[in-house]
């Protein structure tokens, strides 16, 4: 499926030459751009996904500066110091180019649960929200050279060829090593953060164990087996917990009857909430709550 990255800008002074150059690979939207710049050329980007702005060449006097706001000084990018940027997710990227009559720069969209689900592991949050503008890599560089080689080539190699050249540049960027291998059966990350996600999010209904399934790409069985193991818990002990961790979240506020705490987190009646609360809690609800206040 091809991956359509979601951006907006605004923009002045630049005139495409030859038209936007694009291939898409599993995930990974990648653009190759030749432009030419007016005396002054500039304005801002802003995408919806995670990408990198690779500036591979220009010509002129000047230097491109990329900022993060309208109102930052700004760091020179140079083709041959620092050619490399990461911009994260909703991010805005604002660059002014004066003195500058030619600029060829490659633009690597990736859609961030796609790279979850090939590389079998999460992203590091923290890497993802963290900018870098104006790095090098010898590496990167040489991915990014190779990258655009192929996009420009009028007889491309097979598509595992660009997919393997843009998923090495990605991995190097974001510095991901390898992982310890996850229990046997265990679910893969990405499937069990977006199961754990759901259940919070719908813990108060029932949650049929077919919408689990379907989310992380997995049989019924296959799913349930996979919970219990990455968790301990069948899904169904786990969306109990999270209702009762909302119960206990209005005891300890102090105010609310029993009666109004079983309605707020979907239990038929007081009596229901107080038997399954004793239950998973060891405590009767009135119990906990005078241990935990007072």
């Amino acid at each position: 499926m091809m991956f359509q990255p979601r951006m907006h800008n605004k923009i002045e002074g630049f005139s495409v030459l030859g038209g936007l150059r694009r291939r898409y690979w599993n995930g990974i939207t990648a653009d190759l751009w030749d432009v030419e710049c007016a005396s002054y050329a500039g304005g801002y980007y802003v995408a919806r996904d995670p990408r990198l702005f690779i500036l591979l060449d220009h010509r002129g006097a000047g230097r491109p500066t990329v900022k993060r706001t309208a109102g930052e000084k700004g760091m020179s990018q140079d083709s041959n110091l620092s050619p490399i940027s990461y911009i994260p997710a909703d991010v805005e990227l604002w660059v002014d180019i004066r003195d500058v009559q030619y600029v060829r720069h490659l633009d690597i969209h990736f859609d961030v649960d796609a790279m979850n689900r090939r590389l079998g592991d999460d992203l590091d949050p923290q890497r993802l929200r963290e900018p870098r503008l104006s790095f090098t890599d010898s590496r990167i560089v040489t991915l990014s050279q190779l990258i655009a080689t192929e996009i420009a080539n009028p007889e491309p190699l097979h598509d595992l060829y660009g997919d393997g050249l843009a998923l090495s540049l990605l991995i190097d960027v974001l510095k991901l090593g390898k992982t310890e291998p996850r229990r046997r059966g265990a679910l893969a990350p990405w499937q069990l953060r977006r199961a754990k996600n759901f259940i919070e999010e719908h813990c108060l209904r029932n949650i049929r164990l077919e919408e689990l399934a379907a989310i992380t790409g997995l049989s019924q069985s296959h799913f349930s087996h996979s919970f219990k193991a990455a968790t301990g818990m069948a899904p169904h002990e786990w969306q109990m917990s999270a209702r009762l961790d909302r119960a206990k979240h209005l005891l300890k506020s102090g105010g609310y009857m029993l009666t109004t705490i079983a309605a707020e987190t979907g239990f038929a009646d007081h009596a229901h909430f107080s038997r399954t609360f004793r239950k998973y809690v060891g405590v009767t609800p009135s119990q906990w709550k005078k241990s935990h206040i007072e």
